[in-house]
């Protein structure tokens, strides 16, 4: 073997290995992510651990799971952001009490739209795809992966407030949480009265039958 020869085969080879590394890195779901991603993964890891507990698992725990599950979410939900952007134009109409109030009643209604749905996590998939930013604007992609291989995708949409990162809307299988409730919302206040949402809002949330506010649908079932 010459000289020449040994040294091309040389190059080619660290030019396969640096190839191969690059592509395990830019695998889907491994670790070359931003900040965001890593803050709405750990978030994530700990609402799994909590509903993994078994100490928590009992009906006798409900309360308590719930409890830890609400101030896991609210660390990295912004939801005085995600009232505001469902309000839209509204929101300036609003007081300062008004608002105040409508963020807690809109977490409440959110709490009670998906709290279900978070505790009927059996041991699905969740695979983080990419990260795209703009400034302090941030969309973590990920998507679950049911047991009959049902794909969900859902994307976390971000804002930075100093080195966090806040969750101001979340997009699932398409659907924005935030347009969706816009939607709703604008359609009560232009057809009746902000007094009027509150009061349907409130009926939501304390589960009355037949109150008009929903969540979006999962096309997967």
């Amino acid at each position: 073997m010459t000289a020449k020869y040994s040294d091309v085969r040389c190059r080619w080879k660290t030019l396969v290995l640096v190839g191969a590394v690059v592509g395990i890195l830019w695998t889907p779901g491994l670790s070359l992510a931003g900040s965001a991603t890593d803050q709405v993964k750990g978030t994530v890891d700990q609402v799994l651990k909590i509903l993994t507990d078994p100490a928590l698992k009992s009906a006798q725990k409900t309360k308590e799971r719930r409890a830890k599950l609400r101030k896991t979410v609210l660390e990295r939900f912004d939801f005085s952001e995600m009232s505001k952007r469902s309000m839209g134009l509204y929101w300036n109409e609003r007081t300062s009490e008004e608002r105040t109030k409508f963020v807690g009643l809109f977490t409440d209604l959110l709490e009670r739209a998906y709290i279900d749905r978070v505790e009927g996590y059996t041991g699905e998939q969740i695979l983080y795809l990419e990260e795209t930013a703009d400034g302090n604007y941030s969309e973590v992609r990920t998507k679950i992966v049911t047991k009959r291989n049902q794909e969900i995708p859902i994307y976390y949409r971000l804002q930075k407030a100093d080195a966090k990162w806040e969750v101001y809307d979340i997009v699932v299988e398409g659907v924005s949480l935030v347009n969706n409730y816009r939607t709703q919302f604008s359609k009560i206040i232009r057809t009746s009265s902000y007094q009027d949402l509150v009061k349907k809002m409130q009926a939501k949330v304390e589960g009355e039958e037949g109150a008009e506010i929903g969540a979006p649908k999962s096309k997967v079932r």
